[in-house]
């Protein structure tokens, strides 16, 4: 029987664990190509041939998903495998479309056939967007499974954007360690709070080979997810984070949904900053598409080091840049606390940008008046640090979720905000815990 032809369209994440779980050393497949969107400068590469598997001595290669008509056509492909994240449904069926009128089947994974086993308890961390407040809402996870005596392994959602066998199996457990696997700002500011918070932090390729070496130091294996992915393991307690700033995305983006299906627990953060209809609209929503979750409350509430410097001045914003681009958020943290400490004017980057940072708002647009924090690769962050310096400015916020300054220079006044999960009234995190450690 002549084997299946495949495509996966990915985006260096779910892409490349879909291959590992599913059609790696498969007899029954042949995947000719990857494509590669959403995160700039990952096409062009191979998945190696050290990571590929058997099958095949020469990798695969990596095309722009701007090739995948070509790629249909002139290689006789009858499977194309969607496998990225945080898109919305419509987008999926016009994908989808486009491939069913070249010829080929658009295939979508289950859920399970595609999450791994562990031999310990999994708490798994996920979310309906990207933004929603996942990194908060972990470290508050990590913070009870500590105090209740558990030793922690956290597993980040992967980031592979360098050498892809050098980032295998990745273990973090120090700042020196950021600096040894050459990370970007994105993989920093995933991996920094867990060091700073004492954990034991996993990234990289092969998630079953990252899952075997984490056991061996852990009670407890935490997934922490990133954009709205599903859990690249089987949960046994599956903390899905909702945002009622954008209210109705929970049921219209792919795979956020399945995440909310899929849910034990539903926290609806931001309910400090939420319009209380919004709230209520999204937990009427999780209570009709999920019955059966706990729905938490919670809150983000900011701090900020130096609040007078922002009071009266123009700042310039600066906030996560998934969360901004794909996340497609019009404010954050920054925002917030430009407003509550009295900047008298939040300053437009978009005329002094250069390079890929102007090539990011060509992108996305809708972005507006805050500046991405990109910083995939060497020339990104040097391209952010010259618009922060170009920027007509007074004061640099800094939202994002590690301190700027540490990995670029900022020459002008600056703060940081900082945010943590804040759980209000009952159920909260602790009592959902202490029912899964003694269950």
């Amino acid at each position: 029987m002549a084997k299946r032809r495949v495509v996966i369209m990915g985006a260096a994440g779910r892409d490349f664990h879909n291959f590992n779980v599913i059609y790696r050393d498969n007899e029954d497949y042949e995947v000719v190509a990857f494509t590669a969107t959403q995160i700039p400068d990952i096409d062009g590469r191979k998945y190696p041939a050290e990571l590929a598997g058997k099958l095949y001595p020469n990798g695969i290669p990596i095309h722009a998903e701007a090739d995948l008509p070509a790629l249909i056509k002139e290689n006789n492909i009858d499977d194309v495998v969607f496998s990225y994240s945080d898109v919305p449904h419509e987008y999926v069926m016009h994908r989808a479309s486009e491939v069913i009128a070249l010829g080929a089947n658009f295939v979508m994974l289950s859920g399970p056939d595609t999450m791994v086993k562990s031999k310990l308890p999994v708490v798994a961390i996920c979310a309906v967007r990207t933004g929603s407040g996942k990194s908060q809402t972990t470290r508050r996870v990590s913070e009870i499974l500590k105090a209740a005596g558990k030793k922690i392994a956290a597993i980040r959602h992967p980031m592979p954007y360098g050498d892809l066998v050098a980032q295998k199996v990745q273990r973090f457990a120090s700042l020196e360690d950021l600096k040894k696997h050459d990370c970007t700002i994105e993989e920093m500011e995933e991996y920094e709070p867990h060091i700073n918070a004492g954990n034991i932090i996993y990234a990289g390729v092969d998630y079953e080979a990252i899952l075997r070496q984490a056991e061996e130091e852990a009670d407890v294996i935490l997934w922490d997810g990133g954009n709205n992915d599903l859990p690249f393991y089987k949960a046994d307690l599956l903390i899905v984070v909702a945002d009622p700033l954008r209210a109705g995305h929970e049921t219209t983006y792919h795979p956020g949904e399945t995440n909310l299906l899929l849910a034990d627990v539903v926290v609806i953060n931001k309910i400090d900053s939420a319009d209380p209809d919004d709230v209520t609209d999204l937990r009427d929503s999780i209570r009709e598409r999920n019955p059966n979750a706990i729905i938490i409350e919670a809150a983000s509430p900011i701090a900020v080091e130096d609040p007078e410097l922002i009071r009266g001045k123009k700042a310039l914003v600066i906030e996560d840049g998934p969360t901004l681009t794909h996340g497609e958020m019009t404010y954050g943290a920054g925002i917030v606390a430009a407003e509550k400490f009295g900047a008298v004017d939040v300053v437009d980057p978009r005329e002094f940008t250069v390079g890929t940072i102007t090539d990011t708002f060509e992108k996305y647009p809708e972005i507006g008046l805050l500046l991405p924090a990109m910083g995939y690769g060497e020339e990104q962050m040097k391209d952010l640090e010259e618009t922060i310096a170009k920027t007509d400015c007074d004061v640099v916020i800094i939202g994002t979720p590690i301190d700027l300054r540490r990995v670029i220079k900022i020459d002008k006044p600056s703060v940081r905000v900082t945010y943590d999960l804040q759980e209000i009234g009952k159920p909260d995190l602790q009592s959902v815990l202490d029912r899964f450690l003694n269950g």
